[in-house]
């Protein structure tokens, strides 16, 4: 059989080496995706703090529905991996038509979901004045960029899969460049399409994610690899339905656990909104702050579960262990030293987003405090997908169900409302939360590699 095209990584690398090497690419990809996210803020945020908060607001219920699809499609970068670790190389195609199809299915679905239910939900936030009508038709432009993005995170998670990161990243990139001169161009109001402020940021989203998903699209059409991979193959008899189940059944857990977490931190949007439309741009900071850090560790995440996968598909139990550990003792490490940074630079951090001294001096003591958890964040979402790559599933699912529903919400709004400590009552929450999912998850991990543990037959049998 023809070899298929060499990949990012060099095949001598092993260990911590080659978890990097894949590692920092999908790093610098999931940065630019929060990277999109970080310059809307912050020109939006500098046209104007009201702006600003419709932008949250509006942004919230979209990231849900966002980071849940991202959940569902997780299976095609997982099962991908344990393929190409069973050297069934020829099969990976076959899981990338079905993860585009499945991800146009669900990006079209929420997309006309969060559309036509956009006031509806709004109300239901109770949000006070105009805050509500201004927050939903930002949301309703934000659904449109759906489809695209979920077709691309498909692409791009089977290209990072299959060891070639490089090229996702720099599609990424350019779709950022694209997204920032449409963001400067659309949000101050000057264009000749008569929109401003958080609605015309969410249309620089659209372009831009749009040119994303065409760009990944083109370049797996045009790379060798994609036919060697066996994307042009028809599916063996009698597998297609196995991977639409391993596809779903990956998937579904994936996607419970991001819909809870993500679910969380918007109901702490909301709890932020009764406090006052100042405490909601103070978050919305905050949150991009810690977003950005966190896509760090998803990098992370992402590559520690690629090398954990080809460990379970070729039932290795010392690499499932070793790049597990590797994974998650790195990213301990280096966001420790990440939150030192944020600690000793919150003011210069905060003054990048905003120019209203108010907003500034209450952001800034949050962002100091919220350095506390993001070592432990970032250390659960690399724990959590180490164990998804070896088939636990639906443990992950059940942590962050219990952690950010079950403690982070009701302790954030009794330390906020009731208790009176406001905006440092909500990240409180999130520090505690973050500190009981991430102890759950690596002991999880611990004990499914302890010594004399065997690893778990695969449910769907080879």
């Amino acid at each position: 059989m023809t070899s298929v095209p060499a990949p990012d990584i060099p095949t001598e690398r092993t260990g911590l080496a080659a978890l990097l090497t894949l590692a920092w690419p999908v790093v610098l990809s999931r940065l630019g995706i929060m990277a999109m996210g970080v310059t809307d803020v912050i020109v939006v945020g500098r046209h104007s703090a009201q702006e600003l908060a419709y932008h949250s607001l509006g942004w919230a219920p979209t990231m849900v529905i966002l980071t849940t699809g991202v959940g569902l499609l997780l299976g095609v970068q997982v099962y991908t991996a344990q393929l190409l670790g069973e050297q069934r190389e020829t099969e990976a195609g076959a899981v990338l038509r079905r993860g585009i199809i499945f991800a146009t299915i669900v990006g079209i679905l929420t997309m006309a979901a969060l559309y036509f239910g956009a006031d509806a939900l709004m109300r239901l936030m109770r949000l006070p004045g105009e805050l509500g009508a201004h927050s939903a038709a930002a949301a309703r432009i934000f659904s449109l960029s759906l489809p695209p993005y979920l077709i691309a995170v498909a692409c791009q998670m089977w290209l990072e899969a299959v060891k070639r990161p490089m090229p996702a990243m720099w599609i990424m990139w350019g779709a950022n460049v694209v997204n920032l001169a449409l963001c400067l161009w659309l949000v101050p109001g000057t264009s000749p399409f008569g929109v401003q402020g958080a609605v015309a940021a969410g249309w620089a989203t659209l372009g831009a994610r749009t040119a994303l998903m065409a760009a990944l699209i083109l370049y797996i059409l045009l790379w060798p690899g994609s036919r060697l991979l066996g994307l042009w193959t028809r599916a063996v008899e009698g597998m297609g339905i196995r991977y639409w189940r391993e596809l779903l059944r990956i998937g579904f857990a994936s996607a419970g656990s991001l819909f809870v977490e993500t679910a969380g931190f918007a109901g702490m949007n909301v709890i932020a909104g009764w406090i006052g439309g100042l405490t909601v741009a103070a978050f919305a900071i905050l949150l991009n702050v810690s977003a950005v850090i966190f896509m760090v560790s998803l990098g992370l995440a992402a590559a520690t579960a690629v090398f954990v996968g080809n460990g379970f598909g070729e039932r290795n139990f010392n690499k499932v262990r070793r790049y597990g550990w590797l994974g998650i003792g790195f990213t301990a490490a280096l966001l420790s030293g990440v939150a030192v940074i944020v600690w000793l630079t919150d003011d210069l951090i905060v003054g990048g987003y905003a120019t209203q001294p108010e907003l500034i001096a209450l952001t800034v003591p949050a962002v100091t405090l919220a350095a506390l958890f993001f070592t432990m964040d970032g250390v659960q979402v690399v724990a959590a997908n180490a164990l998804r790559a070896m088939d636990d599933v639906w443990v992950p699912t059940l942590t962050h169900t219990i952690s950010y529903v079950g403690v982070m919400l009701p302790l954030g709004w009794w330390l906020a409302l009731p208790m009176g400590v406001g905006l440092q009552g909500l990240v409180w929450s999130i520090v505690i939360t973050s500190l009981v999912a991430g102890a759950f998850l690596v002991a999880r991990f611990k004990w499914l590699t302890r010594p004399g543990a065997a690893l778990r037959a695969r449910r769907a049998g080879t």
